[in-house]
């Protein structure tokens, strides 16, 4: 197994790094993506994808650790008084053991290790023990050591403190977003497709380590996949800079945040065409020397130019609507801004959503809104709400909310479409929640805030309980979904880990990083405003998504670069740059399985690495919100001032 330890990242150059060309013959990043795996891929996801030439090199692979005994914790940061627990994973049949937990050079406390139900999800020949030390609440740093038939263990040490998520890590989420602006001159003056129109698109962030693309979203022609990017960043750091001020204040990060927030407001004002809607994305096919670098949309795996490049609210118009509100009010209350004034970003907010109110579903790829369009609306009608106090924001709030809440199930779930397809979503899942939450806070009629309390403390036991309904001793939020073998969803609803491959983009998946961070936020944001403090499976189930992204996973791989013990390996002719603060993708189902079912990480070809090692916007923009929300500072007397 081929890891690169967080100490040697520190002493990096962080700097830009050179990489190789990745656009020859198509041999890079999403160009050969899941249809190059042929062998295995070719008769599970036949209906969805078509077989091709065999797979490439592969320089570095990624096994499953091998020790008989180990012990997997958060390697980065737990709060002092929140949830801590560890995984104990010993091979063999042995039922019993002891731990110990060490903390600040001393034993803080012992007993005998919880089995946990036998589970083979994810290999056979495995016993996965508990060890909980929630009860300890000092602060330091901490390690659990493990002995189980004769064989001793250690776990990496994790730093528990106050506030302990964000201030060990918004200092290099911060950076990460810093280092990965775009500040080429050469989008100063690019055509839109099918046109002979030049716009300025300066500014903004590279979307991932191996794509300078720029995106509100991608993956319309899909309609059920597309994830907030650009304007999710945006928004949570104006967010952030503006309800958590004190914190980014004692941190010395303040002006900091507040510098980024209003270079992503900047940039939203710039794709903002005169009509009233946002440019999606700025494209050249992955960095194809072939390719001219425009305005445009695509589809698939081979980036086919469309002209689906006017962002509906699903496609990173409501994020960036709500970024550019939420810019406005920092602007207001701090006095400073960035090359556009708070006024222009308020202008720009408002300009953006009359136009998609009037015409949102003729900029999507079928004509037609769905849950996505709901609460991304939502969100943006919540902060033109707040930037404003305009009576119309949080009359058009109630129409988007009363369509989302029309679309849960008696389980609490919720449906993608007008028919029967269920919400999954690999990168937001946590969304719909949040978003209902924020309209709590601007929601005055009582009638109205009581049935919104009821769906949301449905939608998060929900996610509670299907996680808790099978073993999972890592506490991994699972997921219900139908398959798409024709790009269509149809069949059964099905339960697991992981997004299943055979979905309706015909290529797309990829660890889920974002989408775990997304449902802690939910969790712990949505569920303190039904009143705190959270009830102990929710916060166990918040603290556990944060967790596996830091480490404690079967891999025992912190996601976050930079930090922990063991970090994913650099693949820069497939993931390109890896920047300390920036996070992979992650793990994911196994390659070849439809479902998603079994797991994987870093397999190899080289080509397909991004899949799992790529560093992208969306996930640390999460991680930063999650840190935000997750301290219990981060509780607020009034929610109406958020």
């Amino acid at each position: 197994m081929y890891l690169l330890t967080s100490r040697s990242l520190r002493a990096m150059v962080r700097g830009p790094r050179t990489r190789p060309s990745r656009t020859a013959a198509m041999t890079s990043r999403r160009c050969i993506t899941s249809t190059a795996l042929a062998t295995c891929l070719a008769g599970s996801l036949s209906g969805a994808l078509a077989a091709e030439p065999a797979p490439g090199p592969t320089t570095v692979r990624v096994s499953l650790p091998t020790a008989a005994l180990q012990v997997q914790i958060n390697q980065v940061a737990l709060e002092r008084s929140g949830p801590k627990r560890a995984v104990v994973v010993s091979a063999g049949a042995a039922r019993s053991g002891r731990y110990r937990v060490l903390c600040n050079g001393r034993v803080a406390a012992t007993g005998e290790l919880k089995a946990l139900p036998a589970f083979t999800a994810w290999g056979a020949g495995r016993q996965h023990f508990e060890v909980d030390f929630s009860r300890w609440q000092q602060p330091g740093r901490c390690q659990v050591e493990a002995r189980v038939g004769g064989r001793v263990a250690r776990s990496a040490p994790v730093r528990v403190a106050d506030d302990a998520l964000f201030s060990t890590t918004a200092p290099e989420l911060l950076n990460y977003f810093r280092r990965s602006r775009h500040t080429g001159d050469g989008d100063r003056r690019i055509r839109i497709f099918e046109t002979e129109r030049f716009v300025d698109v300066h500014g903004g962030w590279k979307d991932a380590g191996g794509d300078s693309g720029k995106y509100l979203s991608h993956l319309g022609y899909a309609n059920f996949f597309n994830p907030q990017q650009t304007s999710l960043v945006a928004w949570v750091l104006a967010y952030t800079a503006d309800t958590a001020a004190p914190r980014y204040e004692r941190a010395g990060l303040l002006r900091q945040v507040q510098d980024e927030a209003f270079w992503g407001a900047d940039y939203l004002h710039r794709i903002l065409d005169a009509v009233g809607y946002f440019y999606t994305t700025v494209f050249d096919k992955w960095g194809d020397d072939k390719a001219e670098r425009m305005v445009v949309g695509y589809e698939g795996e081979a980036g086919t130019y469309t002209s689906l490049y006017r962002s509906a609210y699903r496609a990173g118009g409501g994020l960036a609507i709500a970024a550019l509100a939420r810019a406005s009010r920092l602007a207001a209350q701090t006095g400073r801004q960035g090359e556009f004034s708070g006024d222009t970003y308020r202008a720009d907010a408002i300009k953006a959503f009359d136009h998609l109110q009037r015409v949102n579903a003729q900029y999507t790829a079928n004509g037609v809104e769905n849950i996505i369009d709901d609460y991304s609306a939502l969100i943006a009608a919540v902060e033109l709400f707040h930037a404003t106090q305009q009576a119309r924001f949080l009359d058009a709030a109630r129409d988007r909310a009363g369509r989302l809440m029309a679309r849960q199930t008696p389980e609490g779930s919720f449906i993608s479409d007008a028919g029967s397809r269920p919400y999954y979503h690999a990168v937001e899942a946590g969304l719909p929640a949040l978003s209902l939450a924020h309209y709590l806070d601007i929601e005055t009629d009582d009638a109205r805030r009581s049935r919104l309390r009821e769906v949301i403390r449905a939608a998060l036991k929900r996610e509670v309980d299907i996680t808790q309904r099978v073993p999972n001793p890592f506490g991994y939020a699972r997921q219900s979904f139908q398959l798409a073998p024709q790009g269509r969803a149809e069949g059964p609803v099905l339960e697991g880990f992981f997004i299943p491959h055979q979905n309706e983009t015909g290529y797309w998946w990829q660890g889920e990083s974002a989408r775990l961070a997304s449902l802690s936020t939910a969790m712990v944001a949505a569920g303190r405003r039904l009143g705190a403090p959270l009830p102990p499976d929710w916060a166990a189930y918040a603290q556990a998504q944060l967790d596996w992204t830091l480490g404690a996973n079967p891999y025992g791989i912190c996601m976050l670069y930079g930090f922990g013990r063991r970090n994913p390996p650099a693949v820069p002719s497939s993931a390109g740059d890896m920047w300390v603060g920036g996070i992979s993708n992650g793990i994911t189902g196994a390659v070849g399985s439809a479902t998603g079912e079994g797991m994987a990480f870093g397999p190899g070809p080289d080509a397909e690495q991004w899949r799992w090692v790529e560093q992208w916007l969306p996930h640390s923009a999460w991680m930063l919100l999650a840190a935000v929300e997750i301290a219990p500072s981060a509780v607020q007397a009034n929610p109406r001032d958020r």
